[in-house]
């Protein structure tokens, strides 16, 4: 459904490119989803699949059209909820989705049946009439989504969708795509940095970080490709840090130690923790250590990269 190859894009004034030769394949009816964090270049992919923005090279296709050359085409299928909009003041939430549907065209009759359908699904109906600068930023950001919802077309962009909203009001919005994905057989790409919502969404995920996908597939596909270990052990005290090195990779987090272990390493250490009676606690792998470990790595090198051209520079000016 969307195929990108070898998409590259610079802003004006900037060093290093926001997508870097970034390559994607993005199935048709799943949800597929782009996990990265601030900065990544999440937003600036979906600009440019939404024909909203031109890149510096490279190409992507929707449906089998170029975004250069067939965006109007494009842009008759799909909807997109932008991360940087807001709903304007003085209208409700009931004028904003059927102004937004008699843009694309639908007649006043129609577009009123489905904003008032949506804003029913959405839970938004005792807000209908009621200004958007009297709502809550988590019921205005659920305003933008309904107009997206609405819209009722083949591939719909959430670009940090659940932004503001509160676990209730996220979890409403997870259902609703969900439903759209096996019921209607909708096809959705977001953006997310919740490792959370991409564990409960996605069919596929793309890791991206400074303009490139560093891991693609599935969540289990993903966290058993990059992370073998399959079990953690966070460790409070009880136990040194080189002590638990013996188990497996350990990560520190403030004051806590977590340790990737499989199952036999496990019962080790739960057997000396019982022992010591040490407060420990164990936990399957998730999306947020693997993503933790594939960025971090990342970090890591690039800074050693970055102290490493200073130290060369020192020592070519003699400093």
């Amino acid at each position: 459904m969307i195929e990108a190859n070898e998409l590259v894009k610079y802003y004006r004034k900037q060093r290093d490119p926001a997508l870097d030769n970034l390559k994607l394949s993005i199935k048709e009816g799943q949800i597929f989803t782009l996990l990265g964090r601030n900065g990544a270049g999440k937003t600036t992919f979906l600009r440019i699949a939404t024909t909203q923005l031109l890149p510096t090279s490279g190409t992507v296709r929707v449906f089998g059209l170029d975004s250069r050359k067939d965006a109007k085409q494009i842009r008759r299928r799909i909807a997109i909820t932008p991360q940087e909009a807001k709903p304007l003041w003085t209208l409700n939430a009931y004028d904003h989705v059927i102004l937004s549907l008699m843009m694309r065209g639908d007649s006043i009759g129609d577009a009123s049946r489905k904003a008032k359908r949506v804003l029913q699904t959405l839970e938004l109906t005792e807000f209908a009439k009621v200004h958007s600068e009297e709502l809550s930023g988590g019921l205005r950001q659920r305003i933008l989504i309904a107009m997206t919802i609405a819209c009722d077309v083949d591939l719909m962009f959430l670009d940090e969708p659940t932004i503001g909203l509160d676990p209730v009001g996220r979890r409403k919005v997870w259902n609703e795509l969900i439903r759209l994905k096996e019921e209607e057989e909708k096809s959705i790409v977001l953006s997310t940095h919740y490792m959370d919502e991409a564990e409960a969404l996605s069919d596929e995920l793309a890791i991206i970080d400074h303009g490139r996908a560093l891991a693609t597939g599935t969540p289990a596909e993903v966290c058993s490709k990059h992370l073998s270990s399959r079990i953690r052990v966070d460790v409070t005290s009880g136990f040194s840090e080189a002590e638990l090195q013996e188990y497996g990779k350990v990560a520190k987090f403030g004051n806590l130690s977590r340790v990737f272990v499989d199952e036999q390493a496990a019962e080790k250490i739960s057997r000396e923790a019982l022992s010591r009676k040490a407060s420990i606690s164990i936990s399957p792998v998730t999306l947020d250590d693997v993503f933790v470990e594939i960025v971090g790595s990342r970090i890591e090198e690039e800074q050693e990269t970055e102290d490493m051209e200073d130290q060369g520079m020192r020592t070519k000016e003699g400093i």
